[in-house]
């Protein structure tokens, strides 16, 4: 080969970049050889080479090996039966979304006739969860390491002991060093020296755990016989002790869960009657189809999940604009077609609203069939918050009491500081000084039966999250909305609001004892014994609808 006497340099430098490149192939498929061989046996082996070939994964410390493992215990690690290729993959609908096992490198689709899955037996399978813990004890992520300790305190030996003690040498999230702490005071539970059981009891009194209190019940209790389980009697009594400091922190715990449902619950009430406080403080209305807007609401926000079934998130925050327009269309048409001669009667306004609910009723039993729809919750308001084991709050509940005040919020502002707002108060205080004054009370009284109606359409989408949508979702929730505007005080929103919150969690309170039913007639009852005392509710208003 005859090199140009000007260029030795560029084709010297080029041969030792060839050289490099090929030096680290050879590097790279030498690290990547003993992988391949570990799956090679996962793929193809016995249930004993399988066996040690996840050891063989584990014992490697690849940055793939625990994602191939958590897939093989999830049954997400499949075989391409053309190519003999190792892939994990994402089932959608008869498909699968796959990657490669060991690049991560996107594959596409391929349907499910063209894969095999991974077999295992449960042994392994209980095996596998074990290991996998034990790598995910060492995740950078303090969830992940939270979760490996809760799922492997349940089948704890010698080793993992060990690996638990190495951990809470270097645990820094307080989470994790309790649950790791937890488990290991546990054992000490059994140890033969009094003194370290003594010890653990002490020390555990302040965990909040079930598995605690089990065992300190088991401690304590006598058996079919009468006998103590635990012969010492120092034991027994300082296991007493420790359950009743416990079981004082489970009542407190309990009356903060009773008191979150009961604002949860105070928040669907709010939602449901701010409206109505609206029409019916302002227009002296008796609106009984309410409840049926509420619903429109509810169909809204089903309709619109139907249309982005892939986006349930953004679907539920489409709805609220969209049910709030509906809504308040459907509550100016009842306005302006049928309620504007009926002022000043406000029987004859029941009896008329109560004839439109019966009509909407029937109208979306004909759009839609009698059959409640369900309205899927999208992923960040499933579950709930896990405080402890005994004190979680429901995340869709708790985002329907922010979404209330926040609805809340923004009707005062509308009322305080918008010409809409100006002229709704002026009407509601003195209606022909208000005419007189050059305000077109019409078009107010139409406009606030619309904001009404609106606000009883979004309150329909918070509650398409909390239970099913159906053509009888109003008819449940407008006597209690009723009740809530006479007990606030009609047409005050602050009263509607602190009414709804109280009654909300005094039904919360009085559920454990009287039970559903009983604990709404005794509320009842309260409020019209309230009413007997203060005929104008909680806060009065003042003007116009006071004097009537």
């Amino acid at each position: 080969m005859n090199i140009p006497a000007n260029k030795p340099l560029s084709y010297g430098l080029a041969v030792l970049m060839l050289l490099f490149s090929m030096l680290a192939h050879s590097e790279t498929d030498a690290t990547q050889q003993p992988l391949q061989d570990a799956l090679a046996a996962i793929k193809q082996g016995s249930m004993s080479e399988r066996e040690q070939a996840i050891n063989h994964l584990v014992e490697l410390k690849h940055p793939r090996s625990l994602v191939i493992l958590q897939a093989l215990l999830a049954g997400k690690l499949l075989v391409v039966k053309d190519q003999d290729k190792l892939v994990i993959g994402d089932a959608i609908d008869q498909d699968y979304n796959i990657v490669d096992a060991v690049s991560n490198e996107k594959l596409g689709i391929i349907s499910a006739e063209q894969v095999g899955k991974i077999n295992l037996t449960n042994k392994l399978r209980s095996n596998l969860r074990k290991i996998i813990g034990e790598l995910e004890l060492n995740a950078d992520d303090d969830a992940v390491r939270l979760a490996a300790v809760k799922a492997m305190d349940k089948e704890v030996d010698a080793r993992l002991l060990d690996l638990f003690k190495q951990r809470l040498a270097v645990e820094q999230n307080a989470d994790v060093k309790e649950a790791i702490e937890n488990i290991l005071l546990l054992q000490q539970m059994d140890s033969a020296d009094k003194n370290e059981r003594m010890a653990a009891i002490t020390q555990l009194q302040s965990h909040d755990s079930l598995d605690v209190v089990n065992k300190l019940k088991a401690i304590t209790e006598k058996d079919a016989d009468g006998n103590y389980a635990e012969a010492d009697s120092d034991i027994r009594n300082i296991a007493d002790a420790a359950l009743t400091e416990i079981n004082g922190r489970l009542r407190l715990y309990s009356s903060i869960e009773t008191v979150f449902f009961g604002l949860s619950l105070g928040a669907v009430l709010v939602l449901s009657a701010i409206g109505l406080a609206i029409t019916f403080g302002v227009m002296g209305v008796i609106n009984m189809a309410h409840g049926e807007l509420m619903m429109i609401g509810a169909y809204t926000t089903y309709v619109i999940q139907q249309l982005m079934p892939n986006y349930l998130g953004l679907s539920i925050i489409l709805s609220i604009p969209a049910a709030f327009l509906i809504s308040a269309l459907v509550g100016i048409a009842i306005e302006r077609g049928i309620i504007r001669f009926l002022y000043g009667r406000p029987l004859e306004t029941l009896l008329a609203t109560f004839g439109v609910s019966l009509f909407l009723q029937q109208t979306v039993r004909s759009i839609f069939s009698p059959l409640n729809r369900s309205v899927a919750t999208p992923e960040w308001m499933s579950g709930s918050w896990q405080i402890n084991d005994f004190l979680s709050l429901t995340w869709n509940r708790f985002y329907i009491l922010i979404f209330c005040l926040i609805v809340f919020v923004l009707l005062m502002q509308i009322l305080k500081h918008t010409k809409l707002g100006l002229e709704v108060r002026a009407v509601a205080q003195n209606r022909r000084m208000a005419k007189a004054m050059g305000i077109p009370t019409a078009q107010v009284d139409a406009m606030t039966f619309g904001l009404g109606s609106g606000i009883a359409g979004v309150a329909g989408v918070a509650l398409s999250q909390i239970t099913n949508v159906g053509p009888n979702l109003g008819q449940s929730y407008i006597v209690d909305s009723f009740m809530v505007v006479v007990f606030g005080g009609v047409g005050n929103l602050l009263g509607t609001l602190v009414a709804g919150f109280s009654l909300g969690i005094a039904n919360k309170f009085l559920e454990p004892f009287a039970g559903a039913v009983l604990a709404k007639i005794l509320v009842l009852v309260f409020i019209i014994l309230f009413i007997q005392k203060r005929p104008r509710g909680l806060f009065p208003q003042k003007g116009r609808a006071a004097d009537s």
